[in-house]
């Protein structure tokens, strides 16, 4: 277990501390640009789930975890040493940020754009989308899941390249949490909790059901045909 919430430690302050640091970089130097942050999130998601995957199972969000733990695949104490990490973590990680830059771009805090509904709306479908793409390629049993960190990493890019300018596309509670604690920005983030763990949790409600529904005649025609 101390090797498990080290490595949810670690890889959640590091995506953290590089997704969050490369809003506030773009702010200072405009070198970046919303592209630029997309992309960052993604290959630090992508490398961090090939560095710790294999140890901690790589979620680095509580609504991840929340996730796996209504389809099954976590005991309710490990997902809560699991959760109190991340929220550790990234705060950790928005400290080191506030300590090195100050309080610039509100340390990557994320912030509705238009309205805070728009925002839920948002945030919902993509964590929603997240978390079924981690299902299908991490944890399904016909998966290739030595790609699982690439496809999950283009997800997380993608969505913020999407997302990013309207709702911040956080699809993670550490992540606005941890920022908007540090920088002071309160008023939305109950949005960015609330939203994102429905995303997550309805999801794995509709995976779980996917799964108990398959049809046995189809399952063994696919394994007939893959022999």
């Amino acid at each position: 277990m101390k090797n498990k919430l080290i490595s949810e430690f670690l890889g959640t302050y590091f995506l953290i501390f590089a997704g969050t640091g490369a809003i506030i970089i773009d702010e200072i130097t405009h070198s970046l640009s919303h592209i630029g942050v997309a992309i960052t999130f993604g290959l630090v998601v992508m490398t961090l789930i090939y560095t710790f995957g294999h140890i901690s199972g790589a979620h680095f969000n509580p609504a991840v975890t929340i996730g796996f733990l209504i389809n099954g695949d976590m005991e309710k104490k490990v997902a809560l040493y699991y959760i109190i990490t991340h929220i550790i973590a990234g705060l950790a990680a928005s400290i080191t940020l506030f300590a090195l830059f100050g309080n610039v771009a509100l340390l990557g805090s994320t912030l509705p754009r238009n309205s805070w509904l728009q925002g839920f709306v948002l945030e919902f479908i993509l964590t929603f989308f997240l978390m079924y793409v981690i299902f299908g390629c991490a944890v399904h049993g016909k998966a290739n899941k030595s790609f699982a960190g690439i496809a999950i990493g283009s997800a997380v890019g993608l969505a913020a390249m999407f997302g990013g300018p309207i709702s911040g596309a956080s699809m993670n509670p550490a992540r606005s949490i941890g920022p908007a604690i540090v920088s002071g920005t309160f008023q939305y983030l109950w949005v960015y909790v609330v939203a994102t763990i429905l995303g997550a949790s309805c999801a794995a409600v509709l995976y779980k059901i996917n799964e108990s529904n398959k049809d046995p005649l189809i399952e063994k025609s696919d394994v007939n045909e893959v022999a």
